[in-house]
């Protein structure tokens, strides 16, 4: 054990690792283009084949990830495949791919199950495995470790096997891959030091942690932490708006006080691949506790019924100038979870565009990090990005600002619009056309 430990640690450190990095989405490409930065040799592995074929073309399906930064990284050794049989070249095989929920709000762990099984058969000695899913605590430990022992490798001693769970936040400037610390847990002291040579080398900070369990718990607060204080301030929302307050002003005022407030901003609902799934994986573990997380379910109860509210708030303007929501014509503006991105995963956008086209709206969209409506799972809308000039804006019964965007021309929008529905607060002074959603 102590000579392949020691053998797997010299490969990290030297740089002589062969990474591979499995599942090349917004967390898996950021990581490949860190480590390949740095002078290690990357694989990327994909089951989704026109992302292979992009990614050796020097193409990026990532707004935020330039096309330079893929071509560089082929011009210096990566490359992509959907052959898993080229595990068994990788020294880390670096597991970053999706953990949804089914229809039952229950986890979908077929991502991490059907990968680990497609990379079990090829498995060797001296690598090491890390889940970066976000998962419930206990999936490490019950799903992969099992899995990846089946061939006669012993976790710790021929193998290694941590988690360390992505913190990716697409978009922002401020952190990006090397300046965001690490968590890592692992089960064995083994795979705790080999863990932390592999990622060392690509991240400034290390935090390690005395388990798999415990990092995959830590990742659960974070992201949970966030789902319940937006929770609280969405019901605020409400409760403000009742009351003739303006709830932003409020989270301003509140946000001066220098010690014991975070400022939490309400919007629309909750999207991104974090946020509205990861606090039902650990209701869902809970239960088989014996558990019930009241406090967390109803966070999401709350979220959930946003883009509900927004269209109400639509349906009341509308009504207030004598037009009916069914029949009408409604521009949504923005369309991805998030401002400056083009990520669409979970967009309260999208579920918004849902509930108006089932009440019979005549929808369209803008949004100028989503040129063309993607094909997406459950939501399929034939429809491209709108121009916004003046005509064309003021020819929508309302306009329904749903994701900020840097991009957009708000002073435009306000005096071309005839109805505008703000669920983001961007316009704080009052105007008889804009309703506060």
């Amino acid at each position: 054990m102590y000579l392949q430990k020691k053998e797997s640690v010299a490969k990290f450190k030297s740089k002589k690792a062969l990474i591979g990095i499995v599942g090349l989405g917004y967390v898996g490409l950021p990581l490949m283009l860190r480590y390949n930065e740095i002078g290690f040799r990357v694989l990327g592995i994909d089951i989704d084949g026109s992302k292979v074929k992009k990614l050796n073309a020097g193409i990026s399906y990532i707004e935020h990830i330039p096309p330079t930064k893929i071509i560089e990284a082929c011009q210096s050794g990566f490359e992509a495949t959907v052959d898993w049989s080229r595990v068994s070249e990788c020294d880390a095989l670096i597991l970053c791919v999706p953990t949804p929920l089914n229809k039952y709000r229950e986890p979908d762990m077929s991502f991490v199950i059907n990968t680990t099984d497609a990379i079990k058969p090829y498995l060797r000695s001296g690598q090491i495995v890390s889940l970066e899913s976000t998962t419930y605590p206990g999936t490490t430990e019950e799903e992969l470790l099992p899995r990846v022992q089946e061939c006669g490798l012993v976790v710790g001693k021929d193998i290694f096997l941590v988690y360390s769970p992505e913190r990716e936040d697409p978009g922002n400037i401020d952190f990006y891959t090397r300046t965001i610390p690490k968590i890592i847990g692992a089960d064995t002291p083994a795979c705790l030091e080999v863990g932390t040579a592999l990622y060392e080398q690509a991240i400034d900070q290390i935090v390690p942690v005395s388990s798999t369990k415990t990092a995959e718990m830590t990742k659960l607060l974070e992201n949970i932490h966030r789902a319940v204080n937006i929770g609280l301030v969405n019901e605020m929302k409400i409760v403000a708006d009742r009351m003739g307050i303006d709830i932003f002003e409020v989270v301003d005022a509140a946000a001066t006080k220098p010690f014991g407030f975070t400022a939490y901003y309400p919007g629309p609902g909750l999207g991104g691949h974090c946020i509205p799934i990861d606090p039902f994986y650990l209701t869902w573990k809970a239960r088989e506790y014996g558990l019930h997380t009241r406090f967390i379910e109803l966070s999401g109860e709350v979220n959930k019924t946003m883009p509900e509210y927004v269209v109400r708030k639509l349906a009341d303007g509308l009504n207030e100038r004598s037009q009916a929501l069914k029949g009408s014509k409604v521009l949504v503006l923005g369309i991805s979870y998030k401002k400056n991105v083009d990520d669409m995963r979970e967009s309260p956008s999208v579920q918004i565009m849902e509930l108006l086209k089932a009440k019979g709206c005549s929808i369209a969209y803008s949004d100028p990090h989503v040129p063309v409506f993607p094909k997406m799972r459950e939501h399929d809308f034939n429809l491209t990005s709108e121009t916004l000039s003046r005509e064309n804006i003021g020819s929508f019964d309302a306009v329904l600002l749903t994701t900020d965007h840097d991009k957009f021309d708000y002073e435009l929008i306000k005096v071309a619009s005839r109805l505008i529905i703000d669920s983001r607060g961007k316009y704080r002074s009052a105007a008889s056309h804009i309703i506060k959603a």
